[in-house]
């Protein structure tokens, strides 16, 4: 009764007259809200596309996700790798606000970053970022404001993802005195030197941001950044009516699209129907985040040694009994892109086909090693018990089936994620659903889930290779993008060989954007950047 409701009131407001403003007002809506505009703790996608708008770091990635200058102008790094210094621009204003003089948004200085980032270390900020920087830079001496123009990063030893992790939202710039003036309450009176300023918020109704005029970007013309008048954001919880709004008008664009949608929509190739060409567009992109199923890898945990998972050959066969491409197919519409080259996902420059060959669907191998491992047909092996999410139990129906085809018996049991997330932690799953998220562009990040001195997160499976680790830490100070690379794809290729994981897709940026919204770009890590956006005038009187 209460959807009824809600669709009744959005086509009334849909059938209304055409609009008459002629500001830039780009809207969209976000399912599950957001709990603070404070950077530090800009750790989901909800609060880092919204913590993006408002704030800048010191370096951002483009949209091949190459690091580019942002606060910085450009930076030297030592010949031990182990110092960067920043030149920051000197026309950088905070927004305007009443704790600053005169109410006149004060010039961002070295000693702003030094502030900033020194607060994400802070155990009393509680920031779930403070990892960030753990094991790599010393709170007290590694920032340092050389001048109001200058800031300088010392590490504790090379580590070459640095700037990537700069680019990161928790990394924003932040003035001191807003913070002391409202403390925790800062998440809701933000303050930074981004393109938008905040207007107001009504937390769970609305968000909405304005234009900084004093944005000190601007385009190849010259033409002061952004173009947009205003950004607004609702937090509608219902996916059905957030589609209703966008078929209305009333949204420029929507993130991905939810299940019940995609046979509407999509072909099962991933490709718009002519029934809605013309009417939307259809914007992909590879995604850095991989999907996939993982095992429990610590030998001293004695539910581990009396596991058939332990055992190498029933994990690979595993791997050899999914058909991920059809999976792709009929499960998601086309979305998305097999997991057969490794862990680490396309989209970042390091991925190679050609150097890493990952699992293909193969069920004649896979009973074959089912065999050498002992268990031929599937015969004598136990039932193996794969953990999921509500959200993702047809895949591990899918999985478990196919498993299921070679003789391999998998009960799937669904819980919280919540909960599912607190047994991983606790090494207590020995299969389960697992994803990964790139934090910044580099194949460091994925790597960084096998390295054994991490513990879980990332490293949820235990997995334990001293070859592996070697590897990693020399990964971490070459400076030679190839050499690295390299280092990289062996790393890749060692985890495939193991198998602590069950690779399954590399995800895939969905976004339908409306027709009249110019200068919408989309990246791999599904970043929203509205600087370039234009919205050309539009009836919107559709019945």
């Amino acid at each position: 009764m209460r959807y009824l409701c809600i669709v009744v009131v959005v086509l009334l407001a849909a059938c209304g007259t055409p609009s008459s403003s002629d500001k830039q007002v780009f809207r969209y809506n976000v399912q599950e809200g957001i709990a603070s505009l404070d950077p530090a703790f800009a750790k989901n996608q909800a609060v880092i596309w919204a913590v993006r708008q408002l704030y800048n770091t010191l370096v951002e990635p483009d949209a091949q996700l190459n690091i580019r200058p942002s606060l910085a102008t450009r930076w030297d790094i030592s010949p031990d790798h182990k110092t960067l210094t920043f030149h920051l621009r000197t026309n950088v204003y905070f927004h305007d606000n009443e704790v600053f003089p005169g109410g006149k948004g004060r010039r961002l200085v070295a000693s702003d970053v030094v502030y900033s980032l020194r607060r994400i270390m802070d155990p009393a900020t509680a920031s779930p970022g403070a990892w960030i920087f753990n094991g790599k830079v010393d709170k007290e001496k590694g920032f340092l404001a050389l001048n109001d123009s200058t800031f300088q990063l010392s590490l504790l030893q090379p580590f070459h993802p640095i700037l990537g992790i700069l680019s990161m939202q928790y990394c924003s710039i932040i003035p001191h005195e807003i913070v002391d003036r409202y403390g925790k309450d800062f998440r809701k009176h933000p303050c930074g030197s981004g393109p938008f300023q905040f207007s107001f918020w009504e937390e769970g109704q609305a968000l909405v941001l304005h234009r900084n005029p004093h944005y000190f970007e601007n385009d190849s013309a010259g033409r002061p950044l952004p173009y947009l008048d205003a950004v607004k954001i609702s937090f509608l919880d219902s996916k059905a009516t957030e589609f209703l709004l966008f078929r209305q008008g009333q949204l420029d664009f929507m993130n991905d699209i939810d299940a019940s949608f995609k046979d509407e929509v999509l072909t099962k190739k991933g490709n718009l129907k002519k029934d809605w060409e013309g009417k939307l567009v259809l914007d992909k992109s590879p995604y850095l985040n991989i999907e996939y199923f993982g095992f429990l890898m610590d030998s001293t945990n004695s539910a581990v040694k009396h596991s058939s998972s332990a055992i190498q050959k029933v994990r690979l066969a595993i791997n050899y009994s999914i058909d991920r491409t059809r999976m792709i197919t009929y499960l998601r519409n086309g979305i998305g892109f097999p997991a057969t080259a490794g862990f680490v996902p396309m989209g970042l420059p390091s991925f190679d086909t050609s150097r890493v060959k990952g699992y293909r669907y193969d069920p004649v191998k896979a009973r074959q090693l089912l065999q050498e491992a002992g268990f031929p047909e599937g015969k004598g092996l136990p039932t193996i018990k794969l953990l999921s999410i509500p959200v993702y139990e047809d895949y591990a129906n899918y999985v478990a089936n196919q498993l299921q085809q070679v003789g391999i018996p998998v009960q799937v049991e669904v819980m919280q994620k919540a909960l599912l997330l607190e047994q991983t932690a606790k090494s207590q799953a020995l299969f389960f659903r697992g994803s990964w998220m790139a934090d910044y562009a580099d194949a460091e990040n994925y790597l960084a889930v096998f390295y054994s001195k991490n513990p879980a997160p990332p490293n949820y499976t235990r997995y334990h290779n001293p070859a592996f680790d070697l590897l990693y830490e020399q990964s971490l100070s070459e400076n030679n993008d190839s050499l690295r690379y390299l280092l990289y794809q062996q790393m890749d290729k060692m985890v495939l060989a193991d198998a602590p994981v069950v690779p399954l897709f590399y995800d895939q940026v969905i976004h339908l954007v409306q027709p009249n919204v110019e200068g919408f770009t989309s990246n791999a890590l599904n970043l929203l950047e509205l600087r370039n956006v234009r919205i050309r005038p539009r009836i919107i009187n559709e019945n």
